[in-house]
């Protein structure tokens, strides 16, 4: 079964290209385009990971995984972070709220397939 990827950003053109790149890699992806969404899409789907944006409207990155961390049902879902906040206080709080990766915009496709795979493998061995 195709591992589930939350896809949070709310740059349309954005949300699309990672969404087409982790499907022609076996993903199956749902997306939502702001914190709000995402923590509505991740109670209903269920995701195995998310791809997670820091600026957006009604609800950042930051805060949207602070309440994932708090939830007993999502505090061990992985998140990577993929933001255009690319400084050292930037990572560091993404890091501080609980982010399994961060990661920087501009970005490689194949870095973030990478990433993603990476993350998920680790989860997996830790279950073992």
């Amino acid at each position: 079964m195709a591992k589930q990827v939350l896809v949070v950003d709310d740059h349309p053109p954005t949300v699309r290209l990672i969404q087409n790149a982790l499907e022609q890699e076996g993903f199956s992806v749902t997306t939502a385009t702001n914190g709000a969404e995402c923590l509505i899409a991740v109670h209903e789907n269920r995701p195995d990971l998310v791809v997670l944006d820091v600026i957006m409207p009604v609800m950042d990155g930051f805060q949207t995984l602070r309440v994932l961390r708090e939830s007993a049902k999502t505090k061990k879902l992985p998140v990577v972070i993929l933001s255009i906040r690319d400084s050292d206080k930037d990572v560091l709080e993404g890091w501080r709220v609980g982010a399994d990766l961060y990661l920087t915009k501009p970005f490689r496709l194949d870095d973030l397939i990478a990433a993603v795979r990476r993350v998920l493998e680790t989860v997996e061995e830790e279950s073992e």
